[in-house]
């Protein structure tokens, strides 16, 4: 009962995950990269269908996020000569989520200026010169980076053929209007994916 909750929250926490991580690729644009099976000839398939249930579901139900994911990711296959099927697809597509807190470390020069004291052979003092030396202020923010990924599974198979990875800071702002970030991130995903067919 205990595992069967645990797994339950871990799924609606992906799906909060994915929101905003989507949100925030809208912001300045997502680092991406991608990874493909060796020898892969993508070309060679011609229709695909979304995994069920999709890693970014909750307990069984679709969640918005995972339908516009999905509008999304068909948008981008279609227009590159794919056909979405209702069954026997040549592949499945998924989508996964995570954040990692990070750190941000900057350090800042600053001076600082004091007023040099002489001995002379008596004893007695005589002001000196000014002078200034470097000293750094540093200082330490946590922010929360976010990763998307789609993964491409051969059906036949069930291996994974390709996967396209967007990384990105997340931001709050854009997390009102997760549509048009969710378009953005998967343009400049499937940018890297490496077949077009006729």
């Amino acid at each position: 009962m205990q595992h069967t909750t645990f797994h339950r929250s871990l799924r609606f926490i992906g799906m909060l995950v994915c929101l905003f991580i989507l949100a925030g690729c809208g912001a300045s644009g997502p680092r991406v990269r991608s990874n493909v099976e060796q020898g892969a000839d993508l070309t060679r398939f011609r229709t695909f269908m979304f995994m069920q249930p999709l890693s970014t579901d909750r307990e069984g139900v679709q969640t918005i996020i995972s339908s516009q994911l999905m509008t999304a990711a068909e948008r981008e296959l279609v227009g590159r000569g794919f056909q979405r099927v209702d069954s026997g697809a040549d592949l499945l597509v998924n989508f996964s989520a995570n954040l990692d807190q990070r750190l941000q470390v900057t350090q800042t020069p600053t001076h600082n200026m004091s007023r040099n004291m002489h001995s002379n052979a008596w004893g007695t003092h005589r002001r000196g010169f000014y002078s200034t030396w470097p000293s750094y202020r540093t200082d330490v923010r946590q922010y929360t980076s976010g990763t998307l990924v789609v993964d491409i599974v051969d059906a036949a198979r069930m291996q994974l053929v390709w996967e396209g990875i967007a990384e990105q800071r997340i931001t709050q702002r854009t997390a009102n209007d997760a549509g048009p970030a969710i378009d953005a991130a998967m343009r400049d995903i499937f940018a890297r994916f490496p077949a077009r067919i006729n």
